[in-house]
């Protein structure tokens, strides 16, 4: 049914359009605004805006000075609720697409199973590795930068054990397959909060990646970028991608720990 169709059934609340239209008056750029501006702004008129305006103020989501409106940060719980239904991969995507549109290089989300990541979400910009990658690809933990990272966040017991049984099969020139030399890597990441991988993988392939941690601290997925050895150092690869990335998993985690009441 479509929005003239529900107004022509009796079936649309036009109060409540209203009412969405004067909390939707506020932005970045209008984060106050008065009696008037909020009644220009919706095309209300004075009185409507102020029934508006002051029924928001007792239920909490408005506050005012007499003069001047602004949202109070109960107006979140407005959108808690829809975050708090998402799925992890539903949660990270808007911003994975934003990172592929600001970095031009393909993003992927994994969880650790056993000893290999599974793919649970993916961005891709353009082809750079002769495997295809899909959700539920899996890869060998150990030669990825998202395994590493999920490796590092593992208690010392599970580590240890994942450690003296791993097969670690070189799958370039470049694979650690040494435990000890992967244990140094892998206390390298606890403590810095981040992963690069060169060409261990795959040849020609790059790849850095940060933890995604949740409501308790404990690291439940990974996110990464990759690019081509071609773009550039190594060094270079990390100045131009490690900060645009480290900031989207922190917005991730930040859209993971939004629910109802907090």
């Amino acid at each position: 049914m479509t929005d003239e169709a529900t107004a022509r059934s009796g079936e649309f609340v036009q109060s409540l359009e209203r009412g969405l239209a004067v909390i939707r008056a506020f932005d970045a750029e209008h984060p106050q605004l008065t009696l008037s501006e909020v009644a220009r702004s919706t095309g209300l008129t004075r009185a409507a805006a102020r029934r508006f305006l002051l029924t928001l103020v007792d239920l909490g989501y408005v506050r005012t000075d007499g003069r001047l409106f602004a949202l109070r940060p109960r107006i979140l719980d407005l959108g808690y609720a829809y975050l708090s239904s998402l799925s992890l991969p539903e949660v990270a995507r808007p911003h994975m697409e934003a990172l592929v549109a600001q970095v031009h290089e393909s993003c992927s989300m994994s969880v650790l199973d056993g000893d290999e990541v599974v793919y649970v979400a993916r961005v891709p910009t353009k082809r750079i590795m002769t495997v295809g990658i899909s959700v539920g690809t899996r890869f060998p933990a150990y030669a990825t930068s998202m395994g590493r990272v999920l490796l590092a966040a593992q208690p010392a017991g599970w580590l240890d054990d994942y450690l003296a049984t791993a097969k670690l099969r070189p799958l370039t020139r470049r694979t650690v397959t040494d435990p000890a030399k992967l244990r140094a890597t892998l206390t390298k990441i606890a403590t810095q909060g981040y992963a690069l991988v060169d060409q261990e993988l795959e040849e020609g392939l790059r790849s850095l990646a940060a933890p995604i941690h949740g409501d308790n601290g404990s690291v439940v997925a990974a996110v990464n970028v990759s690019a081509h050895a071609s773009r550039g150092s190594f060094e270079m690869i990390r100045r131009e991608l490690l900060p645009p990335l480290l900031a989207t998993a922190k917005r991730i985690e930040e859209d993971l720990r939004a629910g109802p009441g907090r």
